[in-house]
């Protein structure tokens, strides 16, 4: 079996910067290689058209065709060929590509079957934000999705809600992203902090930073020695135009608050690993996700976690169970639960192996590779 993987972004230093997509493609492409699947992966917008190999996986850089007012079409127009002869050739049997901005809206392969797996689109997460779409991304999304052979998404939630923003009642297999479990292991050989609390992701509204400050606020009333690490890339604010949400945030600690938060920009991916570990509890107060690999990640390292409670978080915890999950509207219940984690050494140790637990059951590579490979024999004539 031959999977091509087309998008926007891949966590390579060859290929630019890249988010949440690029590391769940990452990781599949990981998984899929270990059960015999080849994958090659297409990446669009790279300043060259070239190859590389990376850890078996083979990346294909493609070039956007720049043409003022048509460069959209006949980039797209350059992948349909692309595509099209690498099914020619045999050197795939079919190609995913993700919702966002319906890369695929006026790519129609000839015979090579195009599923298309919901990571989160534009348009919905401008729903779930609460803020206006550009119509032109609405258009791109809802085309693609509608001429796709296809469709996967990553949670029931985020399904229902792209039925509901298209206007469309398309049938899904819902397949969560996969994280390798074997690479995040609890140890104890790294230094616990005493008392902190981590976020790490993009520093932006959507991922409730704006109503981080306000918790934490409510928590240092009770914990005044507690400090929040926060780690991540400082994203300008869509809605008030605000060059950076850090400064914003920091306008809502309160004084005493702020003296015991460290903002530690963006740092290596083997550094968050390790703040993860020394942390005492990580948070998650989101508005907007599809099912986050971030979120994965920590529960794998036996860390409590309280997120937010919205749609997709109860397909991956359990509340109360394998990590707490609250509206990130309601401070003063939201500061409750993490101040009962910092108090409470026995919830922070149960919740977490709880948490590992339920990732090795339901959401390593192993078992999530098996349930895509399965879904590819389905379609792969």
């Amino acid at each position: 079996m031959k999977i091509a993987f087309l998008t926007p972004e891949y966590p390579h230093t060859k290929t630019g910067n890249s988010g949440g997509l690029g590391t769940s493609i990452k990781n599949l492409a990981i998984g899929l290689l270990e059960e015999g699947v080849s994958v090659r992966v297409l990446v669009y917008g790279q300043r060259e058209d070239a190859y590389f190999e990376d850890s078996g996986i083979l990346v294909q850089q493609i070039k956007n065709v720049k043409f003022k007012g048509l460069s959209w079409f006949l980039t797209r127009k350059k992948l349909q060929r692309i595509i099209n002869q690498l099914y020619s050739n045999k050197e795939i049997d079919m190609v995913e590509a993700p919702d966002w901005t319906g890369i695929t809206s006026f790519i129609k392969p000839e015979k090579c079957p195009l599923i298309i797996r919901l990571n989160g689109s534009d348009t919905y997460f401008c729903h779930l934000d609460n803020r206006p779409v550009k119509w032109i991304n609405k258009f791109h999304e809802k085309k693609a999705l509608q001429q796709a052979d296809k469709l996967i998404s990553v949670s029931r939630f985020t399904a229902d809600q792209t039925n509901t923003v298209f206007g469309v009642h398309k049938e899904f297999e819902i397949i969560p992203n996969p994280i390798d479990a074997g690479l995040f292991k609890a140890d104890d050989s790294v230094q616990k902090s005493d008392k902190s609390i981590l976020y790490f992701g993009s520093l932006i509204r959507k991922k409730g930073l704006l109503e981080l400050p306000l918790i934490f606020n409510k928590v240092v009333e009770s914990n005044p020695d507690v400090r929040l690490i926060l780690i991540g890339r400082d994203v300008p604010d869509i809605i008030t135009d605000n060059p950076s949400t850090w400064n914003m945030m920091q306008q809502l600690f309160s004084e005493k608050a702020i003296k015991n938060v460290e903002y530690l920009g963006s740092v290596p991916y083997d550094e968050i690993k390790q703040q993860i570990l020394k942390a005492t509890v990580c948070v998650f107060p989101s508005f907007a996700e599809a099912f986050p690999v971030s979120w994965l990640e920590a529960m794998a390292l036996e860390k409590p976690i309280v997120a937010s409670s919205i749609g997709w978080a109860k397909e991956m915890i359990d509340d109360e169970v394998n990590g707490f999950l609250v509206n990130p509207k309601e401070h003063e219940l939201y500061a409750e639960k993490i101040a009962a984690c910092l108090n409470d050494e026995r919830l922070c140790l149960d919740t977490g192996k709880l948490a590992r637990e339920k990732v090795e059951k339901q959401f390593d590579i192993k078992i999530i590779a098996k349930k895509n490979i399965e879904f590819y024999k389905s379609i792969i004539v």
